[in-house]
């Protein structure tokens, strides 16, 4: 009771009404696939045309009728605020799902959104070949305003938030260890990421665009190509048009959405020392040739060796794909052999930059961690040193160091307790300890199916469990396991 007693404290009111504001963005966005099937002639418009106005009158009765006197937010409104937009932009968006030609569940429905939110990718759907343009640009669109978080647009799009709580709502939601204020407001950090966003979104569907792609495919695949998310038009992912080109480009720009977009922002302007001085950025790209190398080693071994691109882009381009948590498909990896699949579990654990698009646990916290590693080691044989962790030639405090290491910590044990909620729901424990990784890294793979398929077959309790562990992964576990302490509603 002492909990509920004290979440008056809680200014719900500024809370509701920013989700509102959210509502109406939301409302906005499902515009694009209502125009969609008009253009097409498909029968889906009305399910855009209604779950449009649900969502537009929703956020206009919350942000118009509700007045709150106090409009400040503090930090637990900030954590809030940020888990709850993730689960009420799923709620309102997945429902075209649910009144399409092709219908899903609430289950399937709402596992299909969060997916596409939190940029997972995983798929219920065992085809997306028959699904409507409307329904197939809102899957790649919800990847796309996921990718750098609706949060941090909202932050872009409505300043006033900068004076209510922006900064507590930034640091809950962007990816990372510390976070970096590019311009002196929050707002125009906001702006300036996004910017970058846009931009490069547009170079690479302009790209894809002048190649092999049509129009509306070049448009979905940029979208999920940036926000690393995985969703594609087509069963067989980028390998339906057995393009060079295609991989190559789509190549590139899965890199640059594994880079934290901080480092892109000073490389834009002028700043290109920042790149080679920052130790992730160095390191990320030293995996990059390593297991580059690695691959083509394994692959010549194992007899796999047939073209050209098979020891050039296809392995390339699986490695980024891997490592950016994107999960798009251009050649069948499975024939390369149980050791090339073993170093893709492990790249999948490492995930790219923190401040990117990407998932996994992040290059950084490795990176402290080995440091942090190495000191001990150091110490253990000479106990009087005094070493510290550095990180681009920065000493990093022990706090950092203690916060990484209670982050990795907590991950693995999010992963274990999910797979092992997952064998009670009667999944086999390998593929229930894969798919709760999966989730949680927001990678999207499936055991059963190693990326070719979707989740279709799982019982509906285990979805809502991987949904629940794609938030908990996209928002970095902390967000939203702080919602569950007694701390976080005491006084």
């Amino acid at each position: 009771m002492a909990i509920f007693n004290n979440t008056r404290h809680i200014n719900f009111p500024m809370l509701l009404r920013v989700l509102g504001w959210l509502l109406i963005i939301e409302s906005i966005f499902m515009l694009c696939p209502l125009g969609t099937c008009l253009i097409y002639s498909e029968d889906d418009w009305l399910s855009f045309f209604i779950s449009t106005v649900v969502t537009l009158v929703t956020g206009v009765l919350m942000t118009f009728c509700i007045r709150p006197t106090n409009t400040s937010m503090a930090k637990r409104e900030g954590f809030l605020l940020t888990a709850l937009v993730w689960v009420v932009f799923s709620l309102f968006g997945m429902l075209p799902f649910i009144m399409c030609s092709t219908p899903l569940s609430v289950t399937d429905a709402f596992f299909e959104t969060m997916s596409g939110f939190s940029t997972t990718g995983a798929t219920v759907y065992p085809s997306v070949d028959i699904l409507s343009h409307g329904i197939n640009l809102w899957r790649c669109l919800t990847q796309w305003l996921g990718g750098m978080g609706i949060i941090l647009f909202t932050l872009a799009v409505l300043p006033m938030l900068n004076h209510s709580g922006g900064m507590q709502m930034f640091n809950a939601e962007v990816t990372g260890i510390t976070h970096e204020k590019l311009r002196p407001r929050i707002s125009q950090t906001a702006k300036s990421l996004w910017t970058i966003y846009f931009v490069l979104t547009a170079m690479v569907f302009i790209l894809l665009w002048i190649g092999p792609m049509d129009f509306f495919d070049s448009l979905c695949h940029a979208f999920s190509t940036m926000s690393t998310g995985g969703f594609s038009t087509r069963n067989n992912s980028i390998a339906e048009w057995d393009s060079d080109y295609i991989k190559i480009i789509v190549t590139i720009f899965m890199f640059l959405g594994g880079v934290n977009f901080a480092l892109i922002f000073k490389a834009i302007h002028g700043d290109m020392k920042s790149l080679y001085r920052n130790d992730t950025f160095m390191t990320y790209v030293k995996i990059v040739i390593a297991a580059y190398i690695t691959f083509v080693i394994a692959i010549i071994l194992s007899g796999q060796a047939h073209t050209i691109e098979d020891v050039t882009i296809d392995p390339l381009f699986q490695i980024i794909t891997t490592m950016s948590s994107t999960g798009l498909t251009a050649s069948n990896f499975l024939n390369w052999g149980p050791f090339v699949m073993a170093l893709l579990f492990i790249l999948m654990f490492f995930g790219a930059c923190a401040g990117s698009t990407s998932g996994g646990a992040k290059i950084d916290r490795l990176l402290f961690l080995l440091k942090n590693t190495g000191n001990e080691l150091y110490r253990s044989v000479h106990p009087n040193a005094i070493r510290s962790v550095r990180i681009n030639g920065n000493i990093v405090s022990p706090d950092i160091v203690d916060k990484v290491i209670a982050f990795l910590c907590i991950y693995v044990m999010i992963i274990s307790v999910g797979g092992i909620v997952l064998t009670a729901f009667g999944l086999p424990i390998v593929d229930s300890f894969f798919n709760s990784f999966s989730c949680v890294s927001n990678i999207g793979l499936s055991s059963d199916t190693t990326g070719m398929g979707g989740f279709a077959g799982m019982p509906d309790v285990a979805k809502w469990v991987l949904s629940f562990l794609m938030l908990t992964g996209r928002l970095e576990i902390f967000t939203v396991l702080i919602l569950f302490t007694p701390a976080f509603w005491s006084k």
